[in-house]
């Protein structure tokens, strides 16, 4: 597409010139080496390479990718400078972080009759691990399922169709799709601020506001095209996040997605109507086929910063993810209904029963 064709012609390059302008900063932070003297050399070389390198059709186009690869390299070393200065945080920070704190309290007074249920399902919504257990950690951890406690894009994916079913009713007329959409955006945005804006949960608030945007602005968007603007936006705003890991799995995990779902997907073909949308085998293909797109991008990254490999993980995710879903929109309701008083004691035991479902299915798995 050529939307995905341009923003791959500017977001890639400028995700380059960060990297390497990060490599620089902690190269020159070790040998004396004067950066105006380093830049001198390197800049024409890097301009002269790409431009050579452009398509001949287009002969523009390879300065216009240098110009984004330098300005890449500008901002991650202006930002490696400025590191040490620490600036304080806004007033609509402060009230997310204190309205965070409010709701990892409230989540502690609901009376779950399991013990390990309450800090399970705040680590799900809040990403506070704290009252985690040794032996919850251990189960999902060697069941390779370490990503679901850790808040990424599925988190606040469900969150945000949550959001989007509770305000439906509101209907579909344009006045109504944009205050739906407002709504919804500054919703998941101050939820990304109260659980501390982790570049995974950026990365997921990003990627949710460029395509909803794109819908109600009834504009053509891919999803190579949306991950590409997100890295690109998340970059130039924080251009030192490059380093995280959780950063990179979670670009990874969608770029795995973007690339090789579909292919992968319409191995099995699907039968037309209703028949093929309520197909059971093929709804465990596409829950297959995604765990694999995701860990074969995943996968090379987590082996060299932990030697380790989740061996069952197309059971773990066919198993833990659908039962995730149902955690979270039950969490989300018991604790929305206790903050008002009125949470019946049946939601609050189900709650419990399907969260000790989820360990207990992730308990077998580790075990095997």
């Amino acid at each position: 597409m050529k939307d995905s064709g341009d923003i791959a012609g500017t977001g890639i390059p400028f995700a380059a010139g960060v990297a390497a302008g990060a490599f620089l900063a902690a190269f020159m932070s070790h040998i004396p080496v004067q950066l105006p003297l380093f830049l001198g050399i390197i800049i024409p070389l890097l301009l002269t390479i790409t431009y050579l390198k452009a398509d001949s059709r287009h002969p523009k186009r390879g300065a216009f990718a240098a110009l984004f690869l330098l300005t890449g390299v500008f901002c991650s070393i202006n930002a490696s400078i400025t590191s040490g200065i620490s600036l304080p945080k806004g007033p609509l920070s402060s009230l997310a972080l204190t309205e965070g704190e409010k709701l990892k309290r409230l989540i502690d007074s609901i009376p779950y009759p399991c013990d390990s249920t309450g800090p399970l399902v705040k680590a799900l919504l809040t990403g506070d691990r704290s009252g985690l257990g040794k032996d919850i950690r251990d189960i999902f951890r060697d069941s390779g399922a370490s990503h679901i406690l850790a808040l990424s894009g599925l988190h606040l994916g469900i969150l945000y169709l949550i959001l989007s079913n509770v305000t439906a009713p509101m209907g579909n007329s344009p006045r109504a799709r944009r205050i739906r959409f407002l709504m919804n955006i500054c919703a998941a945005g101050f939820y990304a601020l109260m659980t501390g804006a982790s570049p995974s949960i950026v990365r997921a608030f990003l990627f949710i506001s460029i395509g909803e945007t794109a819908r109600l602005l009834d504009r053509s968007h891919s999803t190579t095209g949306t991950l590409l603007a997100a890295l690109t936006i998340q970059l130039a705003l924080n251009p030192e996040v490059i380093g995280s890991l959780g950063f990179q799995l979670s670009y990874l995990a969608i770029a795995g997605i973007a690339l090789l779902y579909h292919p992968l997907a319409g191995i099995y073909p699907a039968a037309k109507g209703i028949r093929g949308r309520m197909d059971p085998m093929r709804r465990i293909w596409e829950g297959a086929v995604l765990s694999i797109s995701c860990q074969v991008f995943t996968a090379p990254l987590v082996w060299y910063r932990f030697h380790t490999f989740p061996k069952f993980f197309i059971i773990t995710n066919l198993t833990a993810l659908p039962l995730t879903s149902a955690v979270m929109v039950l969490s989300v309701t018991t604790t929305a209904l206790t903050s008002f008083g009125i949470c019946p004691e049946i939601i609050v035991l189900l709650n419990d029963k399907v969260v000790q479902l989820l360990v207990d299915c992730l308990r077998i798995i580790s075990s095997l």
